[in-house]
């Protein structure tokens, strides 16, 4: 679970907050409010971009070969506004 931690109050407590992440936890930092980066694990990062990226290789292998004809350059760009 994330816990918020204002940019200010991150600011201030970064030391305890590093040693909180290296235990495992992570936080979201807000600024007024609003959700402007994330501290994480850096394992658990690498986790993500690895799984992300097995998951759309997996879904590409899955999909359809289409097969369409050849396009002109001018059928590529046609505006059909």
């Amino acid at each position: 679970m994330e816990e918020a931690v204002s940019a200010a109050d991150a600011n201030r407590k970064f030391s305890l907050i590093l040693r909180s992440v290296r235990d495992g936890n992570s936080y979201v930092v807000t600024s007024h409010g609003r959700p402007v980066a994330r501290i994480v694990p850096a394992d658990r990062h690498e986790n993500v971009v690895v799984g992300a990226r097995n998951a759309l290789l997996s879904r590409l292998e899955q999909q359809p070969v289409v097969s369409a004809e050849r396009w002109t350059r001018d059928e590529l760009y046609e505006d059909d506004r």
